[in-house]
């Protein structure tokens, strides 16, 4: 049987999805440290900045995992993939005991790899969203250019928004999270 964790960081730790969840174990503390900021503007989220993989503009944060009670690689990609509602290109993974994988960035999957051959995992999956704020907006991602942004935003977005990073575990701690703590309080 495999072992297969699942990273998390964001909405997957306080959204209750139960097609999902069922298939996963209790989230846990010591995944591996990768860099993460609120730098993806969501469609499904009215607009909110969401928390990605971003090794342009992140900072290192210890992500959480569970332990997948799926034991064959594709199908615990199909369920974060159709959690996520996104397509398999943004689903990042590594197995330990086939060598395959798929991540946007060299350095996430270095350094996942280390972490699964370290905690004995034979695959570890995460959502592989990119940030797009610079393609939304035509500006490179900056926090005065992304409070702007959240600024510009429609009263129920804003809403959206705020919640958003306020629900976001507080052992997440981005440069942008810092500059909005008073707005999200």
């Amino acid at each position: 049987m495999s072992r297969i964790a699942i990273l998390g960081w964001s909405s997957l730790l306080w959204e209750k999805r139960p097609p999902f969840d069922d298939q996963h174990g209790c989230w846990s503390e010591n995944g591996p440290t990768l860099d993460l900021e609120f730098s993806r503007i969501s469609t499904s989220r009215r607009g909110a900045l969401t928390l990605v993989l971003d090794p342009v503009h992140g900072t290192s944060n210890r992500v959480v995992f569970a332990i997948s009670r799926r034991s064959n690689l594709n199908t615990a990609i199909a369920d974060l993939r159709k959690r996520e509602g996104t397509i398999p290109d943004y689903i990042g993974f590594v197995s330990s005991a086939t060598g395959r994988h798929r991540s946007r960035c060299q350095a996430v999957l270095d350094t996942v790899r280390a972490w699964a051959t370290q905690t004995c995992l034979d695959a570890v999956i995460w959502t592989d969203l990119p940030s797009n704020f610079a393609e939304k907006r035509a500006v490179e991602f900056l926090v005065t250019a992304a409070i702007k942004y959240l600024e510009e935003l429609e009263p129920p977005a804003t809403e959206i928004a705020r919640n958003y990073i306020r629900l976001t575990p507080t052992f997440i701690q981005t440069p942008l999270r810092r500059a909005v703590s008073a707005w999200i309080a």
